[in-house]
């Protein structure tokens, strides 16, 4: 059986992390569904939180329309130096240094992968970003059979508030035994 396809950005990007030592990039299960959603809006504004040293923002650009710009953040400085080089090629594609609200001028979102901040310190902001009809997406959660999802024998309360959002249509994917990622449209 042949092996699945990696776009060469994102072997670049691989190659970039490992040499900084980053080892927190987007798996390529989630990697997969990140070129679907940006593919879904072709002509759209995607951004991505917490850009790392790429990854995650060339699985993003290998489904990118010609109509479509990219804008991503990170505040590491040696990171986002790094990932700006690997775009430095396509004006489509912009990487910020910085606190995740740089994104928010940029808004609203017709795909948001928020891998950095906001998930967890104001996710109602970060649902505010999405446009009517945008996809969030949200991985790095541990699956859970039960309802309300749990982690670590709690109630996931981050979980459950993306998954019970009023204004969002979401879901749980799994994208390995392990980890899982929360999907989700803005609801027009």
């Amino acid at each position: 059986m042949a092996e699945r396809e990696v776009p060469d950005r994102v072997v670049v990007a691989e190659r970039l992390a490992a040499e900084a030592g980053f080892k927190k990039s987007c798996i390529p299960e989630v990697g997969r569904l990140l070129r679907l959603a940006a593919a879904a809006k072709p002509g759209g504004v995607v951004a991505e939180s917490g850009t790392g040293s790429g990854v995650g923002t060339a699985w993003l650009h290998s489904g990118l329309g010609a109509g479509a710009r990219l804008v991503t953040v990170e505040r590491d400085e040696e990171l986002a130096r790094r990932a700006a080089g690997v775009f430095g090629d396509d004006d489509r594609v912009r990487v910020l240094t910085g606190d995740w609200r740089l994104l928010e001028r940029h808004a609203p979102f017709d795909v948001f992968f928020c891998d950095g901040g906001g998930k967890r310190d104001a996710p109602e902001r970060v649902v505010d970003l999405l446009a009517p009809g945008g996809i969030l997406v949200l991985d790095d959660f541990t699956p859970s059979a039960d309802w309300p999802p749990r982690f670590e024998g709690e109630v996931d309360e981050l979980r459950l508030f993306y998954l019970t959002h009023p204004a969002l249509d979401a879901t749980e994917v799994l994208t390995t035994p392990s980890s899982s990622a929360v999907v989700a449209a803005r609801r027009i």
